[in-house]
């Protein structure tokens, strides 16, 4: 477990107890309002409020349980495509971890990982992502919420090979909260296992392990970041 441990640095109240590795940055969130006047109501003009309001929707960890629930009650898609800067890989995520894959589903739509980084390389045991040292994706953060996901760790899934599972926040965080913006790839022959039970395997990668492991092998500085950025150019999901 020792391996996955990350340093949060002073940005971190911002993003409350998100987990993240050496360098984030500052959030911002941008706040819209509509003005109506009483006597020129159009149909079109409460349309917009309405989607405004949709729009700024917010997870919190008031929330964020009840609103996967229902989330995850009419979700379709298993798969995710990952397109990155050094090729392509598919995940399938698991439908009895169900928080964890509505999570991971709902960033997915919402364009969260697009533009991220895998931030965190550990030769021959994983490749971290979700997570850039950009303004977007602290504004992105942001504006989706700040929330952590409970643990699911007794459907019986092990850290083989091509596991992605979610890393736990480790900011006064004696239950293993995990922090829903980032993930990491077991590359491992056969696998991890000394992780099972303390982080939430919620599915595989199906193809492109080669891809995984050619991430895996890039030059890292001595905090695992690597030398040369690995974008995640694009995140969708695969009907």
């Amino acid at each position: 477990m020792s391996h996955l441990k990350f340093t949060c640095l002073a940005i971190l109240p911002l993003f409350f107890f998100g987990a993240c590795k050496q360098t984030p940055s500052s959030n911002t969130k941008v706040e819209k309002s509509i003005a109506v006047k009483k006597d020129s109501v159009r149909t079109d003009t409460i349309t917009e409020a309405k989607e405004e309001e949709e729009e700024t929707f917010v997870l919190t960890e008031d929330n964020a349980i009840d609103f996967f629930f229902e989330y995850q009650k009419n979700l379709k898609t298993t798969r995710v495509k990952l397109t990155t800067s050094m090729g392509n890989f598919t995940v399938q995520l698991y439908d009895n971890v169900p928080y964890h894959k509505a999570n991971f589903i709902y960033l997915t739509k919402k364009g969260y990982f697009d533009n991220t980084m895998f931030h965190r390389v550990v030769k021959d045991f994983i490749i971290q992502g979700g997570n850039a040292d950009n303004v977007e994706t602290s504004r992105k953060r942001r504006e989706i919420g700040r929330y952590l996901l409970p643990p699911d760790t007794r459907k019986g899934y092990k850290h083989h090979r091509g596991t992605i599972s979610m890393p736990s926040s480790e900011i006064d965080n004696p239950h293993m909260l995990a922090s829903p913006y980032e993930f990491f790839i077991v590359v491992t022959k056969p696998g991890s296992y000394h992780l099972d039970g303390d982080f939430t395997p919620f599915g595989k990668v199906i193809s492109g392990m080669d891809v995984v492991d050619k991430i895996n092998q890039m030059p890292v500085d001595s905090g695992d970041w690597p030398m040369k950025n690995i974008y995640i150019l694009k995140a969708e999901i695969v009907e």
